[in-house]
């Protein structure tokens, strides 16, 4: 049996569908954004990722809101960046060391000594390099619509310090769960502990470990510089951050919002790299003063050298990232 309808409520039906449809998709659009962070709450980037979400808000007229879960509160890394991909959470800060493991072209960023420095580290992600990467992670459904500064990392230990890899022989030390640094500080003849962040202060405490790697910062707030007082500037790794959100989360704004949230996401950035040099500087004064012995190394070069076959294996197992070092490299 075919109903035909009036004109008159033909158009009313229609347009009660297209209102059920605004409302839908408007309640969909303002649902509250859930963002994964490590830090505590006074960290730079936790200042910068509620900035972010707190601006996106307003230049989006409420399309966009959010929370920042602070302290891990919503898992692991490796936990958040699958719960990122599917969509579980929205947005997230996350260091780019654990994320190789997801998108292999990340490891780039890990290899040691990749960076010159740190304004060097920012010139490349703000340029070529950066973008390619974020259409790489896009591919694993993460997009990157910022860059945050996530300091040099250098060894600090429990017993000695370090001056040559030579005195790294033997030595247990703990890093983040990627390949790269595993084969770093073989390379150097320590021994490898991949640990959770969490682990590493009772680790460092009982003997588990001998020593670990991270900033000033972390090394500060982590309280790590009571169980582990040597600190050599080693600053192999220059690892960035990133502001990131789920890709379908993403492409259900409109471009005009797009633009926006983009623009809130750099503005935050900039915010994030002042709170980070301004914290750094606080941190290694504030360890120092506690009685940290702290050396610098002069010549890098052994450890650099070191390296080679790092490099090498890296490349073999990703040729992608050969042409990444190039741009990197010659990026002055």
């Amino acid at each position: 049996m075919i109903i035909k309808l009036h004109s008159k409520t033909l158009r009313t039906t229609l347009a009660l569908v297209t209102a059920v449809s605004s409302v839908t998709f408007s309640a969909l659009a303002q649902a509250e954004w859930k963002g994964w962070n490590i830090h505590n709450a006074d960290y730079p980037v936790t200042v910068a990722m509620e900035s972010f979400i707190k601006e996106a808000n307003k230049v989006t007229d409420g399309r966009v809101s959010g929370r920042v879960y602070n302290g891990g509160v919503l898992g692991s890394q490796s936990d958040s960046i699958q719960m990122l991909q599917v969509g579980a959470i929205q947005f997230a800060g996350f260091n780019l060391g654990p994320m190789g493991e997801a998108v292999p072209e990340v490891n780039v960023v890990s290899l040691p000594f990749i960076f010159k420095n740190l304004d060097h580290m920012h010139r490349v992600m703000d340029g070529p390099v950066g973008d390619q990467l974020s259409e790489a992670m896009a591919k694993q459904g993460i997009i990157s619509l910022a860059w945050y500064d996530g300091g040099a990392r250098s060894f600090y230990n429990t017993s000695k310090p370090i001056q040559t890899p030579a005195d790294m022989k033997g030595e247990k030390f703990r890093v983040m769960n990627n390949e790269l640094y595993v084969g770093m500080v073989e390379a150097l003849g320590g021994n490898a502990t991949p640990m959770a962040y969490s682990e590493v202060y009772q680790s460092l405490k009982t003997g588990v470990v001998d020593g670990a790697e991270n900033n000033w910062p972390s090394y500060d707030t982590s309280n790590h510089f009571e169980v582990a007082p040597y600190y050599s500037l080693t600053e192999h790794l220059i690892l960035p951050e990133c502001l990131c959100v789920n890709v379908k989360t993403w492409n259900s704004l409109s471009e005009a919002d797009q633009v926006a949230v983009k623009k809130a996401a750099r503005d935050s950035s900039v915010l994030q790299r002042k709170l980070w040099a301004e914290g750094d500087a606080e941190s290694r004064k504030k360890v120092l003063a506690s009685g940290v012995k702290f050396n610098e190394i002069q010549d890098k070069s052994a450890f650099q050298d070191a390296m080679k076959p790092v490099y090498a294996k890296a490349v073999k197992d990703n040729p992608t990232l050969k042409s990444f070092i190039e741009q990197i490299q010659n990026t002055q």
